[in-house]
């Protein structure tokens, strides 16, 4: 059997490797073994089809590896906590510069906009400094979040699920009864709402709002 005249095996080989070839572009590293994973099991498919046997039990092998550290990831409870900076902190606006074009491109926030900023906060995680929190007061209300990010490596909604649950009982004893973002990419959009944010308009501006 053939398709454009290229035995379909052929094209399961092709295609696990453009799989295993996406999984390295991952920042994430359990988005990368999860990807690594089904292209490993596939090229184990594709070398039992073709009768080569290396090719099958060396991706047998990564198979294991794979389930072995997803197993480890998903056992593993990480350490979080949040800790207010000052804007004056020197580790602060070295973080920004460092990851400034990330950061911009996300939610449009450059170093420029920490002097304007009324609350900043590290994530760590496992006392690796893994996103930083920055939020303005809008109204008597409500708290605009200039700045959400995560570090590459954590990425994986972990770390936003972590500030949220903390930082919402914080402002709340403070009066505030929302969050607000308005600026976000489409990338972002989607993790605001994996975190319970509704699209909606404010002040006749596109925004995300998160009650608290």
């Amino acid at each position: 059997m053939t398709l454009f005249n290229v035995p379909i095996v052929e094209w399961v080989g092709y295609f696990a490797s453009f799989i295993i070839l996406v999984s390295l572009l991952m920042r994430s590293i359990k988005r990368l073994r999860v990807i690594n994973l089904a292209g490993a099991i596939l090229f184990a498919v594709y070398g039992f089809v073709i009768d080569a046997y290396p090719v099958m039990v060396m991706n047998a092998g990564i198979v294991a590896i794979n389930v072995y550290y997803l197993i480890q990831m998903v056992k593993t409870e990480d350490y979080f906590d949040v800790v207010p900076v000052d804007k004056t902190d020197e580790y602060l606006r070295a973080f920004l510069v460092f990851y400034q074009k990330a950061i911009k491109r996300a939610m449009g926030f450059t170093p420029r906009d920490l002097d304007a900023s009324d609350y900043r906060f590290f994530v760590l995680r496992n006392m690796v400094p893994a996103g930083l929190f920055i939020v303005n007061t809008y109204d008597e209300e409500t708290l605009e979040i200039t700045l959400d990010y995560a570090t590459p490596a954590y990425q994986d909604f972990k770390t936003g699920v972590h500030v949220y649950s903390r930082i919402t009982d914080v402002f709340k004893e403070q009066g505030y009864t929302r969050f607000v973002v308005f600026n976000a990419d489409a990338a972002h959009a989607t993790y605001l709402r994996r975190m319970r944010f509704t699209e909606t308009t404010v002040d006749n501006q596109k925004a995300f709002v998160k009650m608290l």
